[in-house]
């Protein structure tokens, strides 16, 4: 099989990576050992089945690599989606792994007295101005966003920016740097997605991965 013909699944990095093969595994799919192989510096592993690779890329690109095909089928939160809005993705799956909140924190001593309902302008750090801005936008209010890929916990303190927007948890990272949550913008989890072209062209075999993946979710 040439490789431009196989089946390629594209997986997050990190945290989410955990809670999501044990889904991969249940759908029928089994990486080459290189792929527990902490040591291991490849991005691309064979699989149980010849014609279905994975690729192991960062949470942000799943939805870039899909969108693209490059990949045709990946695993990505819905944060990421919703910062995107790839036309060529079609998410219909949600494995109800990687929960948490995109959600707006500011220092507790602003949080105090605060109260978001009264802001007009606003100025935050976050991964995600898209967004950012249209929550904010949708009342009325004007979000000067400002991209940062990580560490948005220091913005405060550091005179950046008085407010972020990030990917919240526990909390505990926000009370260990004085912050607070003050609204949730989006409940998340992580979805099974796919290339909307690749479900044309290869429909039995997309729909019968989706089916697999559901089953795996119900299971």
């Amino acid at each position: 099989m040439r490789p431009e013909d196989k089946l390629v699944i594209a997986l997050p990095k990190g945290r989410i990576l955990e809670e999501a093969m044990p889904l991969v595994r249940a759908a029928g799919i089994e990486p080459e050992p290189a792929f527990d192989d902490p040591k291991s510096r490849l991005l691309r592993f064979a699989t149980n089945h010849p014609h279905i690779d994975i690729i192991r890329v960062r949470s942000f690109d799943v939805a870039t690599f899909v969108a693209f095909g490059a990949a045709h089928l990946g695993i990505a939160g819905n944060d990421v989606l919703m910062e995107f809005d790839y036309p060529e993705i079609y998410a219909p799956l949600d494995l109800g792994i990687g929960k948490c909140r995109l959600s707006v924190a500011e220092p507790d001593d602003v949080a105090a007295g605060d109260d978001p309902r009264r802001w007009s302008h606003v100025r935050i750090a976050t991964k995600y101005p898209e967004v950012t801005r249209r929550h904010f936008a949708a009342r009325g209010v004007q979000a000067e966003c400002v991209k940062l890929n990580g560490a948005m916990e220091l913005a405060p303190s550091l005179g950046l920016c008085s407010r972020i927007v990030d990917l919240v948890s526990s909390g505990a990272t926000l009370v260990a740097n004085g912050l607070k949550e003050v609204e949730v913008i989006a409940e998340v989890t992580s979805r099974l997605i796919v290339n909307r072209a690749a479900l044309k062209t290869r429909s039995d075999e997309m729909t019968g991965w989706i089916e697999n993946f559901r089953k795996a979710c119900q299971a």
